[in-house]
């Protein structure tokens, strides 16, 4: 008990430093320190850097007495900035590359915190038809040439309640597709009560990345998602996936965790799904709840900071030791560290990714299907450019507040979309601080010895 009890306080000790090392103090760069020698992280282009002791000894010096215009001097003279790798016009009139398909409003699940207000998006429960369904593969494929990849994406509520739907659209979409030298793949999201043995054949042939939402253990994820009719869910979706999990080639299985007040405490769950057999499992905090009930708050948010370090150390080990550890977060975290992503938006949101209505009116996501907050025309009418570009325009970080003060805006984006516009900026503390801990974590990990 002890043992577990000192980790625990190690955990949060991690958390509160954490905390503080990501408090912006300066727009243009952060210091991060892995327990290696210290690196410079440059906001411009998401660049680390490891000091030589000339610059890095006086950088420290300057720092500890707050001279922050004698360290930006420092600095220019060493880095010298270079370009701009953010163009501050935002993007205007882009190409479609991923559609996500409201293919059934409709579920059979009653969870609280959904986004689709059970599966209607806040209408009558309704199913995407088969000629909707074409005319949106039709529309992404238009303007694509050979060469070129595209992605559509299953959603709901709960999708394989249009069971025939995803079948004829994916047989359509892979057909027309080939016959343009288009690559196209295919994911789903289900809560994996409705699964079939036919399901499982069909994604394996057609190399589908499945997402199975789930919550926890039994006794969490019952509480959290259970059947319309109050019924607990979690035995039901073990039973459906566990020859999926074991069936997995061409397919992709992996686990998305919802995290609320109810099930925070998340390093066992994470493990015990990775015991399971998962591709990759992923965690994501409630931030923007249809009622606003169970959303994270600060000091939930420090709580789930704790457990994501603990989940993260757990990868950092594994990986040390040449061993396979798919936690989601940590694998994109480092995937974006190693590319030196740089962003102006948080995802593709109204940009190259626009979600379609089972009615077929688009929107800026698959979240914001029947939010007039999010639409984008439809695919009679075409994309509405006046209402996209004045999206482009006003979610661009470098126009959010207090965004564009942020050392770490480049790497965030801004933000999701979808959380900001509907409940503000909740969890910029939390973000901050996780994405320093995979930065100090990568340097750990790959000893970064790049100066760049």
């Amino acid at each position: 008990m002890n043992t577990i009890s000192n980790q625990k306080s190690i955990y949060d000790q991690l958390a509160r430093q954490a905390i503080l090392d990501s408090k912006p103090s300066n727009k243009e760069y952060n210091f991060i320190n892995s327990g290696r020698e210290p690196l410079l992280f440059i906001t411009n282009g998401s660049r680390l850097l490891r000091l030589p002791v000339d610059v890095r000894g006086p950088l420290q010096k300057l720092q500890s007495h707050n001279e922050k215009s004698l360290i930006d001097t420092l600095l220019l003279s060493y880095q010298k900035y270079e370009h701009e790798f953010i163009d501050p016009t935002p993007v205007q009139n882009p190409k479609t590359y991923a559609l996500s398909l409201a293919i059934a409003q409709s579920c059979n699940l009653g969870c609280s915190y959904c986004y689709a207000a059970q599966g209607g998006f806040g209408g009558a429960s309704k199913m995407m038809d088969v000629e909707t369904a074409k005319q949106s593969i039709d529309f992404i494929l238009n303007d694509k040439v050979e060469g070129e990849k595209i992605q559509i994406s299953f959603m709901g509520g709960e999708p394989l309640m249009n069971r025939k739907g995803i079948q004829s659209t994916t047989i359509y979409a892979q057909n027309q597709a080939q016959a343009k030298g288009v690559e196209v793949n295919f994911s789903i999201t289900t809560n994996g009560t409705l699964i079939r043995t036919e399901d499982i054949l069909f994604f394996e042939k057609h190399g589908f990345a499945v997402t199975i939402s789930l919550d926890g253990g039994k006794e969490e994820h019952d509480l959290q998602r259970p059947m319309k009719n109050g019924k607990g869910s979690f035995n039901l979706i073990l039973k459906n996936i566990e020859p999926m999990l074991r069936s997995q080639s061409k397919m992709q299985v992996s686990a998305r965790i919802t995290v609320t007040p109810q099930n925070i405490n998340v390093s066992e769950t994470l493990q015990n799904f990775i015991d399971l057999g998962f591709h990759s499992v992923g965690l994501s905090p409630l931030l923007n709840a249809n009622d606003h009930h169970n959303e994270l708050n600060g000091e939930q948010l420090e709580h789930l900071l704790s457990e994501m370090i603990a989940c993260g150390l757990a990868f950092e080990k594994a990986v040390l030791q040449g061993k396979a550890y798919p936690f989601l977060n940590m694998m994109n975290a480092y995937k974006e560290i190693e590319k030196n992503t740089h962003k102006p938006y948080p995802c593709g949101a109204g940009a190259g990714y626009l979600g379609v209505s089972a009615e077929g009116d688009f929107a800026a996501c698959h979240r914001f299907v029947n939010d007039d907050k999010g639409a984008m025309g439809s695919l009679s009418a075409g994309i509405d450019s006046l209402k996209q570009n004045k999206w482009l325009e006003e979610r661009h970080v470098l126009n959010q507040k207090p965004c564009h003060q942020c050392w770490a805006r480049f790497l965030c984006g801004g933000g999701c979309h979808h959380e900001i516009i509907d409940n503000g900026r909740t969890a910029c503390e939390f973000i901050r601080s996780w994405l320093t801990f995979c930065l100090q974590s990568y340097d750990r990990v790959t000893k970064f010895t790049a100066v760049q």
